[in-house]
């Protein structure tokens, strides 16, 4: 299963030393490199990206908490310390979760200008790897600038003996953007032509991930992320990219095309539905499970790969070094995952099921909700009702993470053309929003409008991490979030949007960082 890093590093000394932690390294070891050594290696280049996107491996494991549990689409129950307090928008400046997220981004970002700095050593067959880190470089940043807004763009290993953080103050929006972009599109020259591997990035992710920036800095450039968009949209098969989809068979009722519709939208994040049609009503009848041969599909543009280990030693967001190999075991999230469910963290609210319906969603709903216990919710709505996107122990958990999807391309491309109107009828834009309609069981539309397209996002990515950051890019944060806080009694306000700059990189820079609005 997902063993992309092929020659991995045989000592977990090999990991630490891309932190430039000399006292972390057993010096004693005869296979501890020096990183001199490591760029002089055959496939030296190769290790540092895998290092890269093992350092990234962390990143999911606690952005569900800080990004869906804050949106209208999630929350949590009263018996678990401060997750109900993150559902609530009471989010402290020290909470750990704010502070692991900043950091776990800040190290890949680390790996990956490790390899940029000593880019003009890399040969010819490992350029692409020089791709790699501008792009993680570039995709890291654009985590931090849209959960925290205003943050410092890290362009080189910073060295802590002369405090170079000093010279790294916070930014603009605007200005982390254009440098975002800026590594994007460095990004797509190192990457243009290379073999589509959908655990590395690759070319088209990066065009598609430069206008979605362009769609999300301050000031939206809509006619850059049309044209970037259209490229793949266009060219989707040389790319390699589709959506997963059956044709209906002829003869074939609505329920049995629902249902094979249904797999095929489990089937994206790599689930497989273990029943059949129910007798009853037509219905799936059954449960998903997460199966590995499936997660590699033309949908999937780029995704963080995940094993299934058994241990007693599972690493999370805020494990140190020592504690695992990484790349053995580790759970996207626990909160999205069945452990997440045992813990009550993952509960849709009743916002969401108000839309999130057997018959408003004859194919997502099956994909995304328990349904069992969505039928106890309709007899007592108090009643809990869980994700069922990722069916695996969140502590074991084998699901691999989709960080981008031929779905999003679809609807993005449509957001573009729109650009900012409240409607369009143009015939590429509805070509692409149909496509994604079509999958999910609804009818086509004829024209689109603006609550459509963010309707329709927030139903077909719900639990991936999406919706809290396309409410603030559409504009109607405030709007939806301010109605939410006041329905369910929670404390939003328009500063809550954005996290709180971590307090912990604060006090380690006196002077050299603002808190942000509101907190």
């Amino acid at each position: 299963m997902k063993r992309i890093f092929k020659n991995l590093i045989v000592c977990f000394s090999f990991i630490a030393l891309f932190t430039s932690c000399e006292e972390e390294l057993d010096l004693t070891n005869p296979t501890a490199l020096t990183l001199e050594e490591l760029l002089q290696t055959n496939d030296g280049f190769e290790l540092l990206a895998n290092g890269v996107l093992d350092a990234y491996q962390k990143v999911p494991a606690n952005e569900f908490l800080l990004t869906e549990l804050r949106s209208d689409n999630s929350r949590a129950n009263s018996a678990n310390g401060n997750l109900p307090d993150i559902s609530a928008y009471i989010v402290d400046p020290n909470n750990g979760d704010v502070a692991t997220y900043y950091s776990n981004n800040m190290h890949t970002i680390k790996h990956a200008n490790t390899i940029i700095e000593n880019r003009f050593l890399a040969p010819e067959s490992q350029q692409y790897t020089v791709g790699e880190a501008y792009f993680m470089r570039a995709l890291c940043h654009f985590n931090l600038v849209r959960a925290y807004q205003n943050v410092p763009f890290i362009d080189k290993v910073l060295d802590v003996n002369v405090n170079e953080a000093n010279d790294y103050p916070q930014l603009s929006e605007a200005e982390v953007y254009a440098k975002i972009i800026d590594d994007f599109k460095t990004s797509i020259a190192y990457l243009n032509g290379e073999t589509l591997n959908r655990y590395r990035p690759s070319e088209g992710a990066a065009i598609i991930f430069a206008a979605k920036a362009y769609l999300s800095q301050p000031t939206p450039n809509y006619e850059e992320a049309e044209l970037l968009l259209a490229s793949v949209v266009e060219n989707n098969d040389s790319y390699g990219f589709d959506l997963l989809y059956t044709e209906r068979e002829p003869g074939a009722t609505d329920a049995e095309h629902f249902f094979n519709l249904v797999l095929d939208f489990g089937n994206v994040l790599g689930n497989e539905f273990i029943g059949e049609l129910s007798d009853n009503d037509g219905t799936p009848d059954g449960t998903w499970t997460n199966n590995s041969g499936l997660e590699i599909n033309n949908e999937v543009i780029f995704s963080i790969a995940y094993d299934l280990v058994n241990s007693d030693n599972y690493t999370t967001s805020d494990s140190g070094l020592d504690d695992q190999v990484e790349t053995d075991s580790e759970s996207h999230s626990f909160a999205m995952t069945l452990q997440g469910g045992s813990n009550g963290v993952n509960l849709a609210t009743v916002s969401l099921l108000e839309v999130m319906t057997p018959e408003l969603q004859p194919v997502r709903f099956y994909g995304t909700i328990n349904t069992n216990e969505y039928n106890t919710f309709l007899s007592n709505v108090t009643a809990d009702v869980f994700n069922n996107k990722f069916p695996t122990d969140g502590e074991i958990g084998d699901n691999d993470w989709v960080v981008l999807r031929y779905a999003d391309v679809l609807l993005l491309y449509a957001e573009a053309i729109l650009a900012g109107g409240n409607s369009t009828t143009d015939t590429r834009a509805i070509e692409a929003f149909n496509q994604v309609r079509l999958r999910a069981g609804l009818e086509e539309v004829a024209s689109l409008t603006k609550a459509e397209l963010l309707e329709e996002r927030r139903l077909e990515f719900v639990y991936e991490n999406q919706r809290l950051y396309d409410l603030i890019r559409f504009g109607e944060a405030d709007n939806v979030l301010q109605e939410f806080s006041n329905v369910n009694s929670l404390t939003y306000n328009p500063d809550k949007k954005y996290l709180p700059f971590p307090q912990r990189e604060i006090d380690n820079s006196p002077g050299l960082y603002t808190q942000n609005s509101g907190y």
